[in-house]
């Protein structure tokens, strides 16, 4: 029994985690009624078109893999989709149970395919739709039968290699706010799949579907359905302490869920329909009020403006006679004081004017001056970092200072032969430069792949390009921004030695890492162009010849 407590605790505990640190994969826009909006890519499937695409798995659930064979028909869309790797639904929340299959429209509809079963991390599902133009996603659901998907994706269509820009649309749908079927005011018990694994699914997805229809009002705006739902789950478990048989739980559990959903879609457009009516009453009442109030204000400020209007006639009247002698009498006095008046201010406005231009002088002087000496710190910090930066590089990869950056040689021996898995010795280095670039998080990488002249372009490319995507894999799953990284091959358009000789080509087949950044002095724009053949080659050339002078001069010495 305590064994099982402190299982059932652990659980508990990742799902909570879980829950609270997931991430997702696009920015929703909040929609009215707790919903949220996504866009994903749809795809126009031709009658007798058979299809492979991928299932992307978005970040809440990174390591799980998926795929679709989609085939047209004369009058629907057959799909046969097969996931792996996948975690139970219940990392997401204790409401969240299964998984479900959704074809989403260009116009934003989404209709179930299906309920996604996993058994052991995998799953496989064959199913279809009437649709011809559509995306394909997977949510995690509390039951088979919701009616709208939830904002727990998980699975997203990708568009193959070579989709025409005609069949590119975006698909716009709503999704189900997370708070729709969980409850702050009940605790989620027997609906907890995995603690009892000897239930079955259906029969937990039931409980949690009368569990939401119940949080969801239905005991006030579905009265005819919701009751006929508690019987059918009072059904389903006697069935299975009778063990009636699987296939008589599963039918009775599953008829549960539909009836229940059907009860809190009811509950939900009612209520709904409700709180607009009594919003519309409120809102009426309240501005027949603000009429009334608005005409009763109106009349006795009209009448008080009048009272104010003629009384402001007398006074102004009387004001006027008496201040029109003294005005004759003062003009000539006042016209005479102006005068002076603008005298005096327009020499004090000189004055004030020269002493801010001289003190404005002293400041520009003085900043310029704390200018350069703060641009000559900031010069002489770039080159002692860079120099370190070097020399630590150096320590694990022949590494050189060039315009372009810090240049940083993975010969092909750290890559299996013809291949672009990293050999353990290639880990090994790049795992001390990845903790090097740790204590840098400013500065930019762009990882360059390079092969010989053997071969097509097309295999030296993709090769190249393979290598190169590679080592930046790792340097992400080492921790290193992905977006301080870039990733490309230049096949053998830049070789650094002749490929008319083995160890030419052996030069010529290798990854290049090129640091840049301000930090060190170097725009990471300008460190993304490579060296010419030429430039590079002058380069090698002369660090050729060196290595052979100094190789003279150790044979004199002997």
């Amino acid at each position: 029994m305590k064994t099982f407590l402190c299982l059932f605790v652990m659980f508990c505990a990742a799902v909570f985690s879980a829950a609270q640190n997931k991430p997702l994969s696009a920015s929703p826009t909040l929609m009215p009624a707790g919903q949220v909006s996504r866009t994903v890519k749809a795809m126009h499937y031709r009658p007798g078109a058979s299809v492979k695409i991928d299932l992307h798995a978005t970040d809440l659930m990174p390591g799980a893999v998926g795929e679709a064979k989609i085939e047209g028909k004369k009058s629907s869309i057959s799909i046969d989709a097969k996931f792996q790797s996948v975690e139970d639904a219940t990392k997401f929340g204790l409401e969240y149970l299964t998984y479900v299959l959704w074809a989403i429209s260009p116009e934003g509809r989404a209709d179930s395919l299906g309920e996604v079963v996993i058994e052991k991390g995998n799953a496989h599902i064959k199913t279809a739709t009437d649709m011809q133009t559509f995306a394909l996603v997977v949510t995690a659901e509390p039951y088979f039968a919701v009616t709208q998907p939830g904002n727990t994706v998980v699975f997203e269509s990708v568009l193959p290699d070579g989709v025409g820009s005609g069949e590119n649309i975006e698909a716009k749908y709503e999704l189900l706010g997370r708070g729709t079927y969980s409850s702050a005011n009940e605790k989620i018990q027997n609906a907890i799949f995995g603690i009892d694994r000897t239930t079955p699914l259906e029969l937990f997805e039931a409980r949690n579907a009368l569990r939401i229809a119940h949080i969801a009002a239905g005991d006030k705006y579905a009265t005819s359905i919701l009751p006929k739902a508690d019987q059918q789950l009072m059904q389903a478990e006697t069935a299975y302490r009778q063990k009636q048989g699987k296939s008589a739980i599963e039918s009775a559990a599953r008829e549960t869920t539909q009836t229940a959903e059907e009860a809190r879609v009811m509950a939900v457009k009612q209520r709904a329909e409700d709180e607009a009516q009594a919003k519309a009453a409120a809102d009426k009442l309240a501005a027949e009020q603000r009429e009334a109030e608005a005409r009763a204000n109106a009349d006795a400020e009209s009448k008080r403006r009048a009272d104010a209007e003629e009384a402001q006639k007398q006074a102004e009247a009387a004001k006027a006679e008496a201040e029109k002698l003294k005005a004759e009498a003062v003009q000539a006095a006042q016209e005479a004081a102006r005068q002076r008046e603008e005298a005096e201010k327009a020499k004090a406005e000189a004055v004030a004017q020269q002493q801010q231009l001289a003190a404005e002088t002293a400041k520009a002087q003085q900043a310029a001056a704390q200018s350069d000496q703060l641009r000559q710190q900031a010069e002489n910090e770039k080159q002692e970092l860079r120099a370190r930066l070097l020399k630590q590089l150096n320590n694990v990869l022949a590494t050189r200072d060039t315009a372009r950056g810090l240049i940083s040689n993975m010969s092909d021996v750290l890559f299996k032969t013809g291949s672009f898995e990293l050999a353990p010795g290639a880990r090994e280095r790049l795992a001390k430069v990845s903790g090097i670039l740790l204590a840098y998080p400013t500065l930019h990488v762009q990882i360059e792949g390079h092969t010989d002249s053997v071969g097509t372009d097309e295999y030296n490319q993709t090769l190249s390009e393979k290598r190169a995507g590679a080592v930046r894999d790792y340097f992400v799953q080492q921790g290193i921004a992905a977006d301080s990284i870039e990733a490309r091959g230049l096949g053998k358009t830049v070789p650094i030695a002749s490929n008319e000789t083995a160890e030419g080509r052996q030069q010529n087949r290798r990854v290049e890492l090129v640091l840049s950044g301000d930090a060190i002095g170097n725009n990471p724009e300008t460190s993304s162009q490579p060296l010419s053949c030429a430039t590079e080659t002058m380069i090698r050339t002369a660090a050729n010849r060196l290595r052979c002078s100094q190789l003279r001069r150790t044979l004199l010495r002997q």
